[in-house]
């Protein structure tokens, strides 16, 4: 039976480091220290959503109706998502932008009244 990969230490929850990689096939042992990936450090339910964003090809709406969540959860959890990764959030849009685009997103206005309303 196998576990997932535990990144963190159960006692003091500091990041823990692989060591050994072991063969079952040919029962090779490879020890050294090895990296894990920024991936490896997200949780279950975080790796999940990241499988839906992918699999919704990273469209807002779809992540909305797969996970019936709403879309101020969405952006949450990418944002959430972006910070463990150690990245910062990119703020490219002004509230008044943002709300433009939320609306075109629920299909309150379509692409082209969108890109109108951001130009005034």
């Amino acid at each position: 039976m196998t576990h997932p990969v535990l990144t963190n230490c159960p006692v003091c929850s500091e990041t823990l480091t692989i060591t050994k990689l072991h063969c079952n096939h040919c029962h090779t042992t490879i020890e050294n220290e090895f990296e894990l990936t920024k991936l490896s450090t997200l949780s279950k339910e975080q790796l999940h959503f990241i499988e839906t964003f992918l699999v919704c090809r990273g469209n807002i709406k779809e992540v909305e109706k797969e996970l019936g969540v709403s879309y101020p959860t969405v952006r949450g959890k990418l944002n959430d998502i972006i910070g463990v990764l150690d990245y910062k959030p990119k703020q490219h849009h002004s509230g008044d932008e943002r709300k433009i685009i939320e609306r075109m997103e629920k299909g309150e206005i379509n692409p082209d009244e969108a890109i109108k309303m951001l130009k005034k």
